[in-house]
């Protein structure tokens, strides 16, 4: 059926027109059907229907779309129905529990990149994984698929070493200096990180905050190469796009199959070229791994894919039942992370942590004593060098200083009501009020935490300090506290038992 091409200013994440209801009887469409779109270049696109939005005999299309079908506003277009793709089909056996091959899982993975699955079908496809599951060879085909339908990064020289971290952990703020060590050391360590997706800062957000994390493919190989490591951005790059297009629906849906975040995992360092790569799997109350046994089958399925993808990897399980150092943030992050790498010896958590996952690298490089080397790379100040390298490498300043870095100017103590022991924090409760102060879009917001699990509090001393980039969001977050109040204070004394409670 020929159409006449409508403009209309309608931003839609997935190719959507809008067709009048004569006119869907027609051509046999009902709403969220598909149809195919002949101008000069043909697309598919889902079907919205209106008896009054649209004239009839005429086609709404968004500027994207026309774009794609290469046809202007006026123009005359061949509009006909246009069956769902096979891997509907395939998505159905998976929700159904049935295991799915290598083709089925490309057309699928394909098929998302191309747009040709709606959100519904995507959602489909997420809420089938995490309710089957996948086994292990279905994730490693689903990771090669999601890596090969994106860019591939190939250096000149091998190993090529990466560091990732499960996160659901705030204040995670160790890979800077983890690369810096690694990269130190004489070993190539170009790392991607991700923005923060629900916690109140990811390793980009943070690192924004002092040099460029939007680097393209050939600059992060010219850095990875000449420098040693990157603190890139992975979203600047075309690796495993369609692991993006799918984080943006299953996070509404707050699920994150355990088949999908492998795959995410692993999709970026097939794309980035890894040989060898550790993965830490911080593991505690409030966190993606809230048990040591939970920690111990991601480790598993994550060793396992590796050696299907032929990449060594190494995991490390971290404690994570409270916040990483004092600073959640990104500008607290910074400054914090590289007061450290300036030689400062406190907070001693981030510090340990970050030798230990750089010293596990080094030991895969072949390096004895790993963490005794990396610990003395840090103290020496070959790590600050090699770090400031990467940060100039990368558009920031040869003069950088944490001192340079200013949280929020709207600040507030939190007290304590009352005098005791630190007894417990809540890792989702300290998110949930660094993302009220603004995290991680304000840079300046976030929290500097003064009291750790098992220190002593006396009633009125600050327990935690909020920092906002203005007034409101500050009366957000304070209001956010009193409300969680994220941290559990207690005596040495549970409770008095006397013969007469005995008694009662």
């Amino acid at each position: 059926m020929k159409l006449e091409v409508r403009y209309y200013d309608v931003d839609t994440s997935e190719p959507t027109v809008l067709l009048h209801d004569d006119d869907c009887i027609e051509i046999g469409v009902k709403e969220n059907d598909r149809v195919s779109i002949a101008g000069t270049r043909v697309a598919v696109a889902l079907v919205s229907r209106s008896d009054t939005l649209v004239e009839k005999g005429c086609i709404m299309m968004p500027l994207n779309l026309m774009e794609k079908c290469a046809v202007d506003e006026g123009d005359t277009v061949n509009v006909h129905y246009s069956q769902k793709p096979d891997s509907v089909r395939s998505i159905r056996r998976k929700m159904d529990g049935e295991k799915l091959d290598r083709d089925e899982i490309y057309s699928i993975v394909t098929d998302i990149l191309e747009n040709k699955l709606s959100k519904i079908e995507i959602s489909a496809w997420l809420t089938s994984l995490h309710i089957n599951g996948m086994d292990i060879d279905e994730i490693a085909d689903f990771t090669k698929a999601m890596a090969e339908t994106g860019d591939i990064i190939k250096f000149d020289r091998e190993p090529v070493f990466d560091f990732h971290s499960l996160g659901g952990i705030p204040g995670n703020k160790i890979t800077p200096i983890v690369v810096s060590i690694v990269a130190a050391e004489g070993i190539m360590i170009p790392k991607l990180s991700s923005r923060a997706i629900s916690s109140a800062c990811g390793t980009s957000d943070f690192v924004e905050t002092f040099c460029d994390v939007v680097i393209d493919a050939d600059r992060l190989r010219s850095i990875s190469e000449d420098v040693g490591g990157v603190f890139a951005w992975g979203g600047a790059m075309n690796l495993a796009p369609v692991d993006d297009m799918v984080i943006k629906i299953e996070h509404p849906l707050g699920i994150n199959p355990r088949a999908q975040m492998l795959a995410s995992i692993m999709s970026k360092k097939v794309a980035v070229g890894a040989t060898h790569l550790l993965v830490d799997v911080p593991t505690g109350s409030g966190t993606k791994v809230p048990t040591i046994e939970v920690a111990r089958a991601y480790a598993r399925d994550l060793m396992d894919l590796g050696e299907k993808l032929g990449m060594h990897v190494e995991c490390a399980i971290t404690y994570a039942d409270q916040p990483v150092g004092s600073a959640v943030g990104p500008i607290l992050e910074a400054r914090e992370c590289i007061s450290i790498l300036e030689g400062a010896d406190h907070p001693a958590s981030v510090i340990e942590k970050a030798c230990d996952c750089a010293g596990i690298i080094l030991e895969m490089a072949g390096i004895p004593n790993g963490a005794v080397r990396a610990r003395e790379c840090l103290e020496s100040g070959r790590a600050y060098k090699k770090f400031m390298e990467i940060v100039v490498a990368q558009g920031g300043r040869e003069d950088l200083k944490s001192s340079d870095l200013v949280p929020g100017k709207f600040s507030q103590d939190i007290v304590s009501v009352k005098a005791g022991y630190i007894h417990a924090i809540h890792n989702k409760d300290i998110v949930a009020i660094a993302k009220a102060a603004g995290a991680p879009n304000d840079k300046g917001a976030g929290l500097l935490i003064h009291r750790k699990k098992g220190q002593r509090v006396e009633a009125g001393e600050p327990l935690f300090t909020i920092y906002a980039d203005n007034e409101a969001k500050l009366k957000r977050a304070i209001e956010t506290a009193r409300k969680y109040a994220p941290m559990d204070i207690e005596g040495m004394l549970i409770k008095r038992v006397s013969s007469t409670t005995l008694r009662k």
